[in-house]
């Protein structure tokens, strides 16, 4: 089936049983906390959110769809109240099966985001409506543009038929509550669509960018674009935080200091990759046992880095095209 066809499909199937969200597109939703997670603020919102966030693309690769929805709502179950996704994450199966997984009440304790690549208003208008299907929900808490990885797509997204007004006019119609952005590829793209939303006196709820171990050495997105997203009142969310396992390859950092280290830094939301119960476990132990890192914890963590990192072969988001969906599909962005 080509992948049109199938999101057409995707679509018709699940939008029929949409349901309506309990979220409210002008204030804050209160969510039950679970012992055990820490929970933050989500930048300046108003909104609490669970620490660890659940990765989407990850919850979309097991063969059994009953094993995504079953991992989903023992995440939820366990405290994790932040729902990553995007429109292109397998195939729209991400977005299908937590639609699904959301069912039963289980929509009213999340704070649910997905990402849209298209860079024109028809693009993200046609995408978001799909996206909505998919979850089945009447309102997304937050949509961001997603892959900011070139240097043209902030003026794409901010141009006369860019996606920016698509943004803001669902937000106004009630549609998504926030808007924000994403990408992993070089600071200086992520700091020109902040720079873009100043010229056009657009807000930015949040930022979504790798932040772990190893940038810190190398096209650092912590050192450069985390400041300004604070200072602007912005909320970060980390992602990254194993490099989909390479930097843990690296043999440099065990997967709970890694996830220590994320939520030592001023971030609102570490997303990590969930696709089993054991990596759940993994997961849910580091919010039960972090105690942010000392200044020294911290050094020491990025001396022992800081060879591995330099050239920044473990981070492939940033120097290959490992990562970028849209490069390699280029139709998505409209």
């Amino acid at each position: 089936m080509e992948r049109r066809d199938f999101l057409k499909t995707a679509t018709a199937a699940t939008v029929a049983a949409a349901t309506g969200s309990s979220a409210s597109a002008s204030a804050p939703v209160t969510r039950p906390e679970i012992p055990g997670m820490i929970y933050r603020n989500l930048g300046t919102t108003g909104e609490r959110v669970s620490a660890i966030g659940l990765g989407g693309f990850h919850i979309g690769k097991q063969p059994d769809p009953a094993d995504s929805i079953r991992l989903i709502r023992t995440a939820i179950d366990r405290g994790i109240t932040f729902m990553d996704n995007c429109w292109d994450y397998n195939d729209g199966i991400s977005e299908v099966r937590m639609g699904q997984a959301l069912r039963d009440g289980y929509r009213a304790k999340v704070f649910l985001m997905t990402k849209i690549d298209g860079r024109t208003k028809v693009e993200y208008n046609k995408q978001l409506e799909q996206s909505m299907g998919r979850l089945q929900t009447d309102v997304i808490d937050l949509v961001q543009f997603h892959e900011i990885i070139r240097m043209e797509d902030p003026d794409r997204i901010f141009a006369e038929d860019g996606a920016i007004h698509a943004a803001l006019e669902a937000r106004q119609a009630g549609k998504i509550r926030y808007i924000g952005f994403t990408g992993h590829k070089d600071p200086a793209v992520h700091l020109r669509m902040l720079e873009m939303a100043v010229k056009h006196n657009v807000h930015f709820d949040t930022v979504q960018m790798p932040i772990n171990v190893m940038d810190a050495h190398f096209r650092s997105f912590t050192h450069e674009v985390m400041p300004v997203a604070l200072k602007q009142g912005i909320c970060v969310l980390a992602m990254k935080t194993f490099g989909d396992n390479f930097i843990l390859k690296s043999n440099t950092v065990q997967p709970i200091e890694a996830l220590h280290y994320g939520l030592s830094l001023p971030v609102s939301v570490v997303i990590t990759g969930i696709d089993k119960p054991e990596i759940l476990d993994q997961a849910l132990e580091a919010a039960r046992t972090f105690k942010p890192l000392s200044s020294t914890q911290v050094a020491n963590l990025l001396a022992r880095t800081k060879d591995a990192a330099s050239e920044g072969k473990f981070e492939l988001f940033k120097t290959t095209p490992h990562f970028d969906g849209t490069a390699a599909n280029p139709k998505w962005l409209g």
